[in-house]
Formats: structure tokens, C-alpha cells, sequence
């Protein structure tokens, strides 16, 4: 299995190869610590990190007043000016304080972020390049805490290796002083520079503990947190906001994620409380831009971008994150625009580069300038897990075979092409017949699907990184990627609902210019789904039931935040399903022609709520009615049964779910676990009984170990088998991944010889996992028990890459077929039957038959 990246691989020199030796000479002369700063200056870098920005600025003043000379008051005063965005002032500070330090590292280190802020770029570069001097040849002046975290961050700032920082820097601090936060500060923010978020949480989450109410810290550990887990995320944001309420970082990570979940409003007031403390601040500006560019305000847009860039006119930070934001809403095209944007302003702004070799890769059909950023991201800093990620990816999936039909580039592992790529194909061009028809939409380019047979490379080709366990398809607009059965073992669904799912996506984000909610684009999918096949998609059960009645339901004003902040992996699904239901309400109720001249108003840039209003009905309404609706669709679903949980206690034993039947005769959870406890005892006869009555009052159990599968199991032990059958029948038409139902119809329809049924079930188990080989065992006997012989070679050979249980009857019933067809490669086979079995006296014929009895 090929490795993902670790963030810290051997050893590399720190600096450029002409400075390594007097950086190496430093860890000799690294002895002695200086004594702490003033309690003064300690008060007031407490009042800097609390956000009382006015008190530390006049703190910062007074202390420059009573010990001129001493670096760390220029440098706070100037850290607490461009806190509130007053960088010329704060660069002018800097600059003096420098100059009467001169080789002190710290106040340079913010120096060069004031000049950057500033624009002044050459001059940025030109202190770079003399903090990089400093550090080889004056080590001795290098001593306190505060210096050595300052030597590792210019080292890290010149190219020098992560391991080795670490090692020699900001580790050495830590062990040393444990109480001075800013070397755990720098482990964790080089953790996330470089992609490696658990490596980042493992640090913030060490200084947490150290640093209880610290508001940095605990905006490292939402950062850490912000791609995964958004419940962390927004704790640790609370706690940071709390501990500095102008912390202009927190508010504006909070911002993106509020983005992210289309709470609009809510971001626009999250970026003007930062603003509220730094009106220069660029990344507020960008942020203000991306809002103004959803919702198709291009004078907002612009007028934001120009506040962005007062200062620093060619900042690459703001177009990189205004691409960055616009990509997470699929307009990858726009994304990618800004990301060439910021390159232009700075040729090696590595950010952009790994931007728009993704944002590329998800347009599709610029793979080759996106496999070329994302190498040179890689040869710049190696530690780059998501680029390094990415150039792993494209060797392991070098060897993908292609295939093409009218509308499609499939890229597969070849084996898996040979097994069902012509299958794939058919399924989705028969989406495409479909989907495209029933939605008025003409596809200008072919729909590219990519096909991973391992889960994690379809993670990193998808999110950059490892993860995304629950996710079977992606759709990017153009660009569809997905597991294939072999990526999932153990857990089936249907690759073919899941391609009809995706492609559906393509279909409406062309149709909106990816201009479209969450909630909605989801809810499409999963609706048509259900439409191409009953058995498709999300449906009722159980637990959806509950959550409807109860407190899960969520507003349809709402519904995308429900995919941002899943309580569980239920809850995920919950989200899909109840999106699939307000669509197909809304089908109902109002018709596709409504549907499609909302998907175009979206299209034209109109906000999602005031086009529910123009062609449905006003958001609140809409919520009303639709809460309505699903509650009484949920009491539609078994509504003779009793859906209450029972306690433990009354169902622990035999003898206590009996006596709670008795009194709770229609109790669904009791009557499940009273027939469990029957199958395991053995108790056939005595299982039917409740498995008969949750049938009849919840026919409709889309689960493949519903009770039908339990009552199939019992007819089964007892041989009735026209009734197993019947039962099975039912589960097959109900659970489109009931392969253990799929597999026994086939056995008992070629045990009457009913091949028809036999093929219907083949090919029901095919769509979910055609890399098993026993159906396809089943499916050539079929074929060629109805004379059906090219179908029937296919299958056999089909077969044979699949590792049949007896490879000599698959080879032998191959070459008899073969030679019926007057095809020569029958010989070869019969041959590899004999190789596989000598004594095969029907082997033996067929070959002498083949070349001719000399006798």
C-alpha cells in the first residue's frame, strides 16, 4: 500500500547549503539563558494578547519613555499598532527600533510583516536577506527564548528544513523554558504551513493545556480542527474570543466557515467586527470581496478588492483567498483566475501554486499544467503534505486505463475496466439521456469519472489528504470522482446509484454555474436517484422516522449547514435524505418547470431564498409547510406500530420482553429484539410470529437486514422454500445493496432452471459489486444454458480475471463455447483447463475434437 507523506522525513540543512555550518556551530553557544523581560513589559504583552490593543499601545509608549534601547517595546508597540491596522505607523516604530537593535532578531522578524503590509516588498526581501545573515554569523547574540524561536522562524523563512527547526529551535525551547508559549506557538503553526493538521492539533492541544486562556493558542487549535471537526473548531473558537474579543483571526475563521455554511449574513457581521478593530485588515477586505462575488455584487467586489489592496497593492495573500473561498463553492474557474492572479503579483507564492494545481485538476482537462504546479510545489518544500500527496497520487494512477463513449472519459485500473468499464459506460450515458432531457441542459464537454479502486487515493485525488471515509462519489462540476466496490470492502452500495447521484450534480451545478445551495444540489441527487430506481438514494427508516418527530428536523432555510455540522455520520445521512424530501415536495407540489426556472434564476446570481419565493413560496411558509409535510409522512410509516424506545431493562431478557408484549403488543423495537433472540435460540417457528406483524404494519423497510431478511432466513432452516422466495423477491425490490438476497435468488432460480431470474439477479449484485465471483459463475451458465454464447464468453472470461474457485471448468466450458463459435483461441483454453487439472477427461476430448482425432 503506498505511504501518504509524513510531514517530518530525515534530516535536511536548515538553511541554504552556504550557511549550514554557522548554523550548526550555533547549538555549541546555545547555553546560557538571559533573564525574562521586565514584569512591566510582561503586563503589557498581556494586555497586547487580551485585545486591549489601546491600553497596550499606551503601555508600549511609556515603557520606550523609561528604557530606550530595549527592542521588545518598539517591537510590542509596533505588534499593537498593526493589530488595529495602523501599519505605516507600526512599519516607522519598527524600523527605529531595528536600527537602534541591530542584530536583534524579534522586532525584525515583525518588521518584515509591517513592510510587507506596506508593500514595500524589495525592502521585505532585503531584510530577509540580513536576518539570514545575522543568524550565521553573529550565533552568540542568539540566546533567550525569544531569540531562538526567532532564529527557527527565519530559518523556516530562508528554506530551511522543518525537521531540523524543530529539533534545534523551537523543541529545545519548549524542554528548556516550558513556560514561554511562542515555541509552541511556532511548532503548531509550522504543522499547519505545511498541511499537517493532525501534527498541528497534537501541538495546540499540548499548549492548551499549558496555556488554558490563551487566545492564540486556541485559535491554533481551531485552525488545526477547522478541516475536520467543525464542532471542535467552533469551541475553540468561542474560548479564543473569549479570552481576546478582538481577536481578529478568530473572527475571521469563524467568517470562513460561516461561508462555507451559506450563513451570509452572519459573515458579513463576523468580518465587520474585525474590521471594527483593524479597518486596514486585508484579509477582512478579501473576505468582504468573496461575499460581495456571491451574491453578483461585482461593484461591492470590487470596491472590496481595492480596500484589500490599499496598502500593498500586489499582495498574492488576497486574490489566493478570494480563489481559495470561491473554489470551496465549486467555481473553480474563478478560483483558478485568482490563484494565476496571485502568481503574477509573486511568481513562488506557493499557496497559489497549490491552489490552481487542485483547482485544475478539478476543472479537468488541464491534468498536465496541474501535475507540474503541484511538482514544483513539491521540489520547493517537500514538506508540503497535500502537494506531496497529490505527485504520489499521480504515480499510482499512472497506469488508469481510459474509456470513451458520446459523453464520457472513464479512467479506471484496467483490471477493473476489463470487469464492468463497458458497464460504467452504459449507466452513464444512460444518465446522461435521462438527466439531461428531463432538465432542458446541452453538455458542451464530456464528463470526466474517475474511478479508485483504493479509498485513500480517491481521498487525496478529492480533499487533498486522507479522510472522507463516509463519501462513495464527488461531483466538481465537470469532474466526477469515486470509489469503485474494491475501496469499500465490507460495506456495499450501489456504484451505479452512486454515478447516477453524481452525475445528476453535473447536470444542475452547469445548470446553475455551480451557483446552487448544498442542501439543494444534494437533495436533486438523492431525489433522482429514487426516480431512476426505487431502491436508490436515502429513504425512510427507523431512525430518519424519529429524527423527523423529534429534534433533528432541520428548516429548509437551513439545510446546508446540516451537511457543514453533522452531529454524527447519522446525522450526514439525515441531511441528504430530508433534502431529498423537500425536493421531491417541491416536484410535487409545484413541477419540474418550476425546478428548472429556479435552477436558472440561480444561474443569474439570485440568492437562493428569494428564489424559493419567486417561484414556490415565501422561506417562512416554505419552512412551515414542510415541516408539516415530513412530520406526517413520518406518522404515515408504520402508523399501527409503537415506536417507542423501550428501556433496557424491559427488554434485557426473555422473560421481560415477553411480559413488555404482552403489554405492548405493537411495539416495534421489542417485536425486532423478541425475534433476534428466537433466530438465535434456533426457535424458527416461533421467529415468525413477530417478524410476520412488523412486516405487515412496516411493509416498506428498505434495510437489507430489515425483517425480511430475518423471515427469509427462517423459511430458509425450515425448507419452505416458495415462501423464502417470495420473502427474498420482496428485499431485493426494496434494498438495492442486498447482495447476501441477490446471491440465494440465484441459487434458487438455477435450481428451477429459471435463468432469467437468474441474469435479473446477476446483474442487481453486478451494480454493486461486480468484483465478486460467483455471480458471474451464474450469470455464464445462464447465458449459455439460453444459447446466449457471446454473452456467455464474456462472462466466463469476465470470470477467469476474477480467481474462480475451479479455474479448469471455467477454461474448458470457455474453449467448448469458443469452438462452437469457430473461434481458435479455443484451443489455448482447453489447454490452460488440462494445465489446470491433467486428468480432465472432458478436457481431453474437447481437445482431440478440436485438433482432430488422429485415431
Amino acid at each position: 500500500m503506498r505511504a501518504v507523506r509524513s510531514p517530518l522525513p530525515p534530516a535536511e540543512p536548515i538553511l541554504r547549503p552556504p550557511r549550514r555550518a554557522l548554523f550548526l556551530a550555533l547549538l555549541v553557544l546555545l547555553g546560557a539563558v538571559l533573564s525574562l523581560p521586565a514584569v512591566e513589559l510582561e503586563a503589557a504583552r498581556k494586555l497586547f494578547i487580551s485585545g486591549a490593543y489601546a491600553e497596550a499601545i499606551a503601555a508600549a509608549r511609556e515603557g520606550q519613555r523609561g528604557q530606550e534601547g530595549e527592542p521588545q517595546w518598539p517591537q510590542l508597540l509596533g505588534e499593537a499598532l498593526a493589530a488595529v491596522g495602523r501599519y505605516p505607523e507600526a512599519r516607522d516604530v519598527l524600523l527605529r527600533g531595528a536600527a537602534e537593535s541591530a542584530a536583534d532578531l524579534p522586532i525584525r522578524l515583525v518588521l518584515h510583516r509591517a513592510l510587507l503590509e506596506t508593500g514595500a516588498v524589495a525592502e521585505a526581501a532585503a531584510l530577509l536577506t540580513e536576518m539570514d545573515r545575522l543568524g550565521g554569523t553573529r550565533q552568540w547574540a542568539y540566546r533567550t527564548p525569544e531569540q531562538r524561536v526567532a532564529l527557527g522562524r527565519v530559518a523556516l523563512m530562508v528554506g530551511g528544513d522543518p525537521k531540523r527547526v524543530m529539533e534545534l529551535f523551537f523543541d529545545p525551547v519548549k524542554k528548556e523554558t516550558p513556560e514561554f508559549r511562542d515555541a509552541y506557538l511556532a511548532n503548531g503553526e509550522l504543522a499547519l504551513a505545511k498541511n499537517d493538521f493532525a501534527l498541528a492539533a497534537r501541538s495546540f492541544q499540548a499548549a492548551a493545556k499549558k496555556f488554558s486562556k490563551d487566545p492564540d493558542v486556541w485559535f491554533g487549535v481551531a485552525r488545526a480542527y477547522a478541516p475536520s471537526d467543525s464542532e471542535a473548531t467552533d469551541e475553540a473558537l468561542e474560548k479564543a474570543l473569549e479570552y481576546n474579543p478582538n481577536h481578529t483571526g478568530a473572527h475571521l475563521l469563524r467568517a470562513d466557515h460561516q461561508i462555507d455554511s451559506e450563513h451570509y449574513a452572519e459573515a458579513a457581521e463576523s468580518v465587520a467586527a474585525a474590521l471594527k478593530v483593524n479597518p486596514n485588515l486585508a484579509a477582512a477586505h478579501a473576505y468582504r470581496a468573496v461575499l460581495a462575488h456571491l451574491r453578483d455584487d461585482e461593484a461591492a467586489e470590487k470596491t472590496a478588492r481595492a480596500a484589500a489592496s490599499k496598502l500593498w497593492k500586489k499582495n498574492p495573500e488576497v486574490p489566493h483567498l478570494i480563489g481559495r473561498k470561491l473554489s470551496q463553492k465549486y467555481r473553480f474557474a474563478e478560483g483558478a483566475a485568482r490563484q494565476r492572479e496571485a502568481l503574477a503579483f509573486a511568481p513562488d507564492f506557493l499557496p497559489a501554486k497549490g491552489q490552481l494545481a487542485n483547482d485544475l485538476l478539478r476543472l479537468g482537462g488541464q491534468d498536465d499544467e496541474a501535475w507540474a504546479l503541484a511538482e514544483e510545489v513539491t521540489k520547493a518544500d517537500p514538506y508540503d503534505v497535500v502537494a506531496f500527496n497529490l505527485v504520489s497520487l499521480r504515480e499510482a494512477i499512472a497506469h488508469f486505463r481510459t474509456l470513451e463513449s458520446d459523453h464520457f472519459l472513464v479512467k479506471m485500473e484496467p483490471r477493473e475496466a476489463d470487469i464492468y468499464g463497458a458497464d460504467v459506460l452504459a449507466l452513464l450515458e444512460r444518465a446522461h439521456r435521462t438527466l439531461t432531457g428531463k432538465y432542458g441542459l446541452t453538455l458542451r464537454e464530456k464528463t470526466i469519472v474517475e474511478i479508485f479502486p483504493d479509498q485513500k487515493d480517491f481521498a487525496i485525488r478529492t480533499f487533498g489528504l486522507p479522510g472522507g471515509a463516509g463519501y462513495l462519489g464527488v461531483c466538481f462540476g465537470r469532474v466526477i470522482t469515486a470509489n469503485s466496490p474494491a475501496a469499500r470492502p465490507g460495506s456495499p452500495s450501489s456504484w451505479e446509484a452512486v454515478l447516477w447521484h453524481e452525475f445528476c450534480h453535473v447536470v444542475t451545478l452547469t445548470a446553475t454555474k455551480n451557483k446552487m445551495p448544498r442542501w439543494l444540489s444534494e437533495g436533486l441527487s438523492v431525489y433522482e436517484e429514487r426516480q431512476a430506481r426505487g431502491s436508490w438514494g436515502e429513504q425512510m427508516k427507523p431512525r430518519y422516522r424519529a429524527m423527523i418527530l423529534g429534534e433533528d428536523l432541520t428548516p429548509v432555510s437551513e439545510l446546508s449547514a446540516a451537511f457543514l455540522h453533522p452531529k454524527t455520520p447519522l446525522h450526514l445521512g439525515f441531511a441528504y435524505y430530508e433534502s431529498s424530501l423537500v425536493v421531491e415536495w417541491l416536484m410535487a407540489g409545484w413541477g419540474i418547470e418550476k425546478m428548472k426556472r429556479l435552477l436558472a434564476d440561480l444561474g443569474r446570481g439570485l440568492p437562493i431564498h428569494s428564489a424559493l419565493a419567486t417561484h414556490f413560496a415565501p422561506l417562512e411558509k416554505l419552512d412551515a409547510d414542510f415541516a408539516t409535510h415530513a412530520r406526517q409522512l413520518a406518522r404515515n410509516v408504520g402508523p399501527k406500530l409503537d415506536w417507542t424506545k423501550p428501556d433496557r431493562r424491559q427488554v434485557g431478557s426473555e422473560a421481560a420482553v415477553e411480559k413488555f408484549i404482552a403489554e405492548n403488543p405493537d411495539n416495534f423495537e421489542a417485536l425486532m429484539v423478541q425475534a433476534d433472540r428466537l433466530l438465535d435460540a434456533g426457535r424458527w417457528v416461533a421467529a415468525k410470529g413477530p417478524l410476520k406483524k412488523v412486516i405487515e404494519r412496516y411493509p416498506e423497510q428498505h434495510q437489507a437486514d430489515s425483517a425480511y431478511a430475518r423471515l427469509a432466513r427462517v423459511h430458509r432452516e425450515l425448507q419452505e422454500t416458495a415462501e423464502e422466495t417470495a420473502v427474498l423477491v420482496r428485499l431485493a425490490d426494496l434494498a438495492a445493496d442486498a447482495t447476501e438476497a441477490f446471491q440465494r435468488l440465484m441459487e434458487l432460480a438455477v435450481a428451477r432452471q429459471d435463468w432469467p431470474a437468474v441474469l435479473d439477479y446477476a446483474a442487481r449484485y453486478h451494480a454493486v459489486d461486480p468484483l465478486r465471483p460467483e455471480p458471474h459463475w451464474l450469470e455464464a451458465q445462464a447465458h449459455e444454458a439460453t444459447g446466449q454464447r457471446p454473452a456467455a464468453i464474456t462472462a466466463y472470461r469476465t470470470l477467469l480475471q476474477l480467481g474462480p474457485a475451479d479455474p479448469a471448468e471455467v477454461h474448458y466450458r470457455l474453449a467448448r463455447l469458443l469452438h462452437a463459435e469457430g473461434d481458435p483461441a479455443a484451443k489455448r483454453e482447453v489447454l490452460l483447463a488440462l494445465e489446470e487439472a491433467p486428468r480432465f477427461r472432458e478436457a481431453h476430448a474437447l481437445l482431440l475434437e478440436i485438433v482432430g482425432d488422429p485415431r
